[in-house]
């Protein structure tokens, strides 16, 4: 009867879900333990509670195992999605707080310090990690950015190479922060440690970037001098 078979579809669905759910959590955990290549699919299988044979069911080989973990997580590194367009100067900045502010809140968690460690541990054996990390993480987080200096210098509010003014603002926002995270020499900043961060990097960046045109418009791309 078609009201009698509508759920079953769904329940599997939610069923699977868990279950991959389960099985890329134990994957994780086993691969910060001991690392990509020393662990088992037996081992990321009973950490599980399932079989080898459901594992490559449900996700997938080892590999494949690795890049979904780092992808969950390398969503994290994404930058807010309602930020406003930089119109004027106050706006970068309010701007460029907003996007620094989330990247070194999600990037020095510790889950996510540790899928850094995972890569710079796995760099020789198994470059892949570090490829997989830099393709859903850190090439997102840069590309937008470099997008964000494209609206500035498009408004005529900076000048210069958007990716070197997004590699500079990066700098100024990290200083040594996740090196000693890496080196386990540092705590997790607090939130008004990010704060205050990323409020700084701003500052100190818009100083070196002086608005030399004078470009204070407050409104669309269209109502922009030409």
């Amino acid at each position: 009867m078609p009201n009698a078979s509508t759920p079953e579809p769904r329940s599997e669905s939610a069923a699977e879900t868990s279950v991959r759910q389960r099985i890329l959590s134990a994957a994780f955990s086993a691969f910060v333990a001991a690392g990509y290549a020393e662990t088992s699919t037996l081992e990321i299988a009973s950490r599980a509670h399932v079989s080898k044979r459901e594992l490559y069911a449900v996700v997938g080989n080892k590999q494949e195992m690795l890049v979904a973990c780092i992808r969950e997580r390398a969503t994290r590194l994404q930058p807010p999605a309602d930020l406003p367009e930089p119109y004027d100067r106050d706006t970068l900045e309010r701007v460029l707080i907003a996007f620094g502010t989330q990247l070194l809140r999600e990037t020095t968690d510790p889950i996510v310090v540790a899928v850094f460690r995972l890569a710079i541990a796995e760099a020789v054996r198994t470059p892949e990690v570090a490829r997989a990390l830099q393709s859903f993480g850190r090439q997102a987080s840069r590309d937008a950015l470099t997008a964000i200096m494209i609206q500035a210098q498009s408004r005529g509010l900076l000048s210069g190479r958007p990716p070197e003014l997004a590699e500079q603002f990066a700098g100024l926002l990290w200083g040594d922060v996740m090196i000693s995270l890496l080196l386990r020499v540092a705590d997790t900043p607090a939130p008004r440690e990010i704060s205050r961060r990323a409020r700084g990097a701003a500052t100190a960046f818009l100083q070196l970037h002086p608005d030399t045109n004078g470009a204070t418009a407050a409104g669309p791309p269209s109502a922009r001098k030409t």
